[in-house]
């Protein structure tokens, strides 16, 4: 925490504001851009393929993989991109921008690295940010475990219920992945994971030592309470 407080002192000011607005928006624009009929194939354009990368110096994609959205139904484009933001725009309020950008990059950087090593071993693919945007969700429910959403617009949930049936379906995708041989899914849900326990298994580690000593606590206390009810008995 100390370190990433001397980070955001000197490099704080270059954090941008609104990050997930930005990325919602232009992930809203390149959806608008595919349903006409004479528009190019978006997802091939701007995935993270490294073999267009390394050949065709196709550079962009290492950044326009983010921006390509979670669904292409025109029902649910619209909830998907809000969701984007609110999440982000919660997270934001919460961390600061520069934590949020940080988050988010290091999870961007994890994704490109994971890619190339994937491509080099097992050749051709591609790498989009669906999960490491479902990892902000999981961040946001780690924050905000009561927040209840509204199901089916009538069902209320709470964030921490529908944060573990999101890591779960995490789990599910990547096993999923690994059978079929789909590596750059089964590799970019990893990093997801992976950016996210970087961020929060020091508040894990911390909570655990608490309940140990709060364990502790309770036992020295009843150890000590002990002899003196039995006195009373006498």
């Amino acid at each position: 925490m100390k370190g990433l407080s001397r980070l955001e002192l000197r490099y704080g000011r270059y954090a941008i504001s609104n990050l997930t607005l930005y990325i919602a928006g232009i992930n809203l624009a390149v959806f608008l851009l595919s349903i006409f009929p004479l528009a190019p194939n978006m997802v091939a354009m701007l995935g993270l393929n490294p073999a267009r990368i390394i050949n065709n110096l196709e550079i962009w994609r290492i950044i326009t993989f983010v921006f390509i959205p979670e669904t292409f139904d025109i029902i649910w484009i619209l909830f998907s991109v809000y969701f984007i933001y609110m999440v982000g725009a919660s997270l934001e309020q919460y961390w600061g921008k520069f934590r949020l950008n940080l988050y988010y990059f290091t999870g961007m950087l994890g994704s490109i690295i994971a890619a190339f090593i994937v491509y080099a071993f097992s050749g051709g693919g591609m790498m989009t940010g669906y999960y490491l945007n479902m990892s902000l969700f999981l961040a946001f429910a780690t924050l905000f475990p009561e927040q209840e959403f509204m199901i089916f617009f009538v069902l209320p949930v709470k964030a921490k219920y529908l944060g573990v049936l999101d890591a779960l379906f995490l789990i599910v995708m990547m096993i999923r992945s690994i059978q079929f041989g789909a590596w750059y899914n089964a590799v970019g849900i990893l990093i997801a994971f992976l950016n996210y326990l970087l961020f929060f298994s020091g508040d894990f580690i911390n909570m655990i030592k608490m309940k140990r000593q709060v364990a502790k606590n309770r036992r020295r206390f009843f150890d000590q309470v002990r002899p003196f009810n039995q006195d009373r008995k006498y």
